[in-house]
Protein backbone atom coordinates (compact mmCIF):
# COMPACT_ATOMS: atom_id res chain seq x y z
CA UNK A 1 0.00 0.00 0.00
CA UNK A 2 1.24 3.32 -0.92
CA UNK A 3 -0.21 6.62 0.77
CA UNK A 4 1.10 9.95 0.45
CA UNK A 5 0.17 12.76 2.47
CA UNK A 6 -0.04 16.33 2.04
CA UNK A 7 -0.82 19.27 3.66
CA UNK A 8 -1.26 18.02 6.30
CA UNK A 9 -2.43 20.67 9.63
CA UNK A 10 -3.19 20.75 13.27
CA UNK A 11 -6.21 22.59 13.73
CA UNK A 12 -8.94 23.39 16.51
CA UNK A 13 -11.67 20.71 17.39
CA UNK A 14 -14.71 22.25 16.96
CA UNK A 15 -18.21 20.15 16.58
CA UNK A 16 -16.91 16.67 17.33
CA UNK A 17 -18.20 13.52 16.20
CA UNK A 18 -16.56 10.57 17.73
CA UNK A 19 -14.14 12.11 20.24
CA UNK A 20 -15.04 15.02 22.52
CA UNK A 21 -12.08 16.77 24.29
CA UNK A 22 -12.79 17.41 28.01
CA UNK A 23 -10.77 18.54 31.28
CA UNK A 24 -11.37 16.98 34.18
CA UNK A 25 -11.45 18.00 37.81
CA UNK A 26 -11.45 15.82 40.73
CA UNK A 27 -9.97 15.66 44.30
CA UNK A 28 -7.70 13.05 45.45
CA UNK A 29 -6.63 12.01 48.90
CA UNK A 30 -7.40 15.70 49.27
CA UNK A 31 -5.83 17.03 46.31
CA UNK A 32 -7.40 18.81 43.89
CA UNK A 33 -6.33 17.35 40.15
CA UNK A 34 -6.99 18.29 36.80
CA UNK A 35 -6.52 15.85 33.86
CA UNK A 36 -7.48 15.98 30.43
CA UNK A 37 -9.01 13.85 28.52
CA UNK A 38 -10.85 12.37 25.51
CA UNK A 39 -14.41 10.83 25.79
CA UNK A 40 -14.94 8.37 23.26
CA UNK A 41 -16.82 5.36 21.76
CA UNK A 42 -15.78 2.01 23.76
CA UNK A 43 -15.33 -0.50 20.40
CA UNK A 44 -15.12 -4.11 18.87
CA UNK A 45 -12.02 -5.27 17.37
CA UNK A 46 -11.74 -8.75 16.14
CA UNK A 47 -8.81 -11.71 15.38
CA UNK A 48 -9.38 -12.92 12.05
CA UNK A 49 -8.07 -16.60 10.78
CA UNK A 50 -7.99 -17.33 7.40
CA UNK A 51 -8.20 -20.77 7.39
CA UNK A 52 -7.08 -21.64 4.11
CA UNK A 53 -4.17 -19.14 4.13
CA UNK A 54 -3.05 -20.14 7.32
CA UNK A 55 -3.18 -16.52 8.14
CA UNK A 56 -4.62 -13.72 10.25
CA UNK A 57 -6.87 -10.99 8.39
CA UNK A 58 -5.34 -7.44 9.59
CA UNK A 59 -6.29 -3.87 8.61
CA UNK A 60 -4.27 -1.27 7.16
CA UNK A 61 -5.43 2.28 6.82
CA UNK A 62 -4.21 5.40 7.53
CA UNK A 63 -4.10 7.07 11.18
CA UNK A 64 -3.55 10.55 11.44
CA UNK A 65 -3.09 10.41 15.06
CA UNK A 66 -0.30 7.84 14.22
CA UNK A 67 1.44 10.28 11.46
CA UNK A 68 1.05 13.45 13.84
CA UNK A 69 3.84 11.85 15.84
CA UNK A 70 5.56 9.83 13.00
CA UNK A 71 5.48 11.00 10.11
CA UNK A 72 7.37 7.96 8.55
CA UNK A 73 4.13 5.84 9.63
CA UNK A 74 1.65 6.37 6.65
CA UNK A 75 -0.50 3.45 7.79
CA UNK A 76 -1.00 0.89 10.71
CA UNK A 77 -1.66 -2.93 11.07
CA UNK A 78 -5.04 -3.55 12.91
CA UNK A 79 -7.83 -6.14 13.81
CA UNK A 80 -11.55 -5.76 12.43
CA UNK A 81 -12.99 -3.05 14.49
CA UNK A 82 -15.33 -0.50 14.73
CA UNK A 83 -17.37 1.31 17.53
CA UNK A 84 -20.55 0.83 19.11
CA UNK A 85 -22.65 3.35 18.60
CA UNK A 86 -25.89 1.82 17.93
CA UNK A 87 -28.59 -0.35 19.97
CA UNK A 88 -27.00 -4.11 18.67
CA UNK A 89 -25.22 -6.64 20.35
CA UNK A 90 -21.44 -6.63 20.15
CA UNK A 91 -21.71 -9.75 17.98
CA UNK A 92 -23.78 -7.65 15.30
CA UNK A 93 -21.41 -4.99 15.28
CA UNK A 94 -18.45 -7.70 14.49
CA UNK A 95 -20.55 -8.96 11.80
CA UNK A 96 -20.70 -5.92 10.29
CA UNK A 97 -17.25 -4.81 10.53
CA UNK A 98 -16.17 -8.00 9.15
CA UNK A 99 -18.24 -7.43 6.16
CA UNK A 100 -17.36 -3.24 5.87
CA UNK A 101 -13.72 -4.02 6.04
CA UNK A 102 -12.91 -7.53 4.95
CA UNK A 103 -15.88 -8.29 2.91
CA UNK A 104 -16.69 -11.77 4.75
CA UNK A 105 -20.37 -12.57 5.49
CA UNK A 106 -19.60 -14.42 9.23
CA UNK A 107 -22.40 -16.07 10.91
CA UNK A 108 -23.36 -14.47 14.34
CA UNK A 109 -22.86 -18.12 15.42
CA UNK A 110 -18.89 -18.35 14.63
CA UNK A 111 -18.15 -14.87 16.28
CA UNK A 112 -16.27 -15.86 19.99
CA UNK A 113 -15.57 -13.55 22.49
CA UNK A 114 -12.08 -13.66 23.66
CA UNK A 115 -12.30 -10.33 26.42
CA UNK A 116 -12.52 -6.89 27.22
CA UNK A 117 -10.24 -4.15 28.05
CA UNK A 118 -9.49 -0.63 28.26
CA UNK A 119 -7.80 1.41 25.54
CA UNK A 120 -5.77 4.28 26.11
CA UNK A 121 -6.37 4.52 29.39
CA UNK A 122 -4.51 7.78 30.09
CA UNK A 123 -6.10 9.79 27.51
CA UNK A 124 -9.73 7.77 26.67
CA UNK A 125 -10.32 5.05 29.20
CA UNK A 126 -12.87 4.17 26.54
CA UNK A 127 -13.76 -0.02 26.16
CA UNK A 128 -12.57 -2.84 23.36
CA UNK A 129 -14.06 -6.10 23.32
CA UNK A 130 -12.59 -8.47 21.42
CA UNK A 131 -13.38 -11.38 19.60
CA UNK A 132 -12.37 -14.39 17.30
CA UNK A 133 -13.76 -15.79 14.14
CA UNK A 134 -12.20 -18.22 11.63
CA UNK A 135 -12.86 -16.95 8.03
CA UNK A 136 -12.45 -18.95 4.59
CA UNK A 137 -12.98 -17.61 0.98
CA UNK A 138 -16.49 -19.62 1.12
CA UNK A 139 -18.25 -16.65 3.19
CA UNK A 140 -16.14 -14.21 0.94
CA UNK A 141 -19.11 -11.70 -0.64
CA UNK A 142 -16.92 -8.51 -2.06
CA UNK A 143 -13.39 -6.86 -1.94
CA UNK A 144 -13.95 -5.32 1.54
CA UNK A 145 -12.14 -1.95 2.05
CA UNK A 146 -14.53 0.01 4.62
CA UNK A 147 -17.36 2.24 3.69
CA UNK A 148 -17.28 6.32 2.64
CA UNK A 149 -13.82 7.09 2.39
CA UNK A 150 -12.04 4.42 4.73
CA UNK A 151 -9.66 3.25 2.01
CA UNK A 152 -8.85 0.10 4.10
CA UNK A 153 -6.44 -2.61 2.85
CA UNK A 154 -6.56 -5.86 3.54
CA UNK A 155 -3.43 -7.81 4.80
CA UNK A 156 -2.94 -11.60 5.38
CA UNK A 157 -0.06 -12.18 7.85
CA UNK A 158 1.02 -15.95 7.67
CA UNK A 159 0.63 -17.49 10.93
CA UNK A 160 4.77 -18.77 11.21
CA UNK A 161 5.39 -14.80 10.53
CA UNK A 162 3.12 -13.45 13.36
CA UNK A 163 5.37 -13.66 16.23
CA UNK A 164 8.60 -12.17 14.21
CA UNK A 165 5.62 -9.34 13.50
CA UNK A 166 4.45 -9.05 17.29
CA UNK A 167 8.45 -7.08 17.30
CA UNK A 168 9.23 -5.57 14.43
CA UNK A 169 9.07 -2.06 15.61
CA UNK A 170 8.87 -0.47 11.68
CA UNK A 171 5.14 -1.95 11.41
CA UNK A 172 2.64 0.27 13.46
CA UNK A 173 0.41 -1.85 15.49
CA UNK A 174 -1.87 -1.88 18.22
CA UNK A 175 -1.76 -3.18 21.68
CA UNK A 176 -5.26 -5.11 21.16
CA UNK A 177 -3.70 -6.60 17.75
CA UNK A 178 -1.01 -8.32 20.02
CA UNK A 179 -2.58 -9.38 22.55
CA UNK A 180 -5.07 -11.42 20.31
CA UNK A 181 -2.10 -13.00 18.51
CA UNK A 182 -0.77 -13.81 21.64
CA UNK A 183 -4.10 -15.39 23.00
CA UNK A 184 -4.09 -17.68 19.53
CA UNK A 185 -1.18 -18.90 19.90
CA UNK A 186 -1.89 -20.12 23.46
CA UNK A 187 -5.11 -21.35 22.76
CA UNK A 188 -4.14 -22.98 19.28
CA UNK A 189 -0.96 -23.15 18.34
CA UNK A 190 1.00 -25.02 21.39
Amino acid sequence: MKNTIKNFEILPLENTKFVHPVQLCYTQNGKEKRWEAVKSFDSVAVLLYHEEFDAFVLVKQFRPPVYLNDENKTYTYELCAGIIDKEVSLETIVQEEIDEECGYNVSLSSIQKITSFYTNVGVSGAKQHLYYAKIDESMKVHEGGGIHDEEIELHFLKINEAKAFIYDEEKAKTPGLIFAFYWFFEKYKK
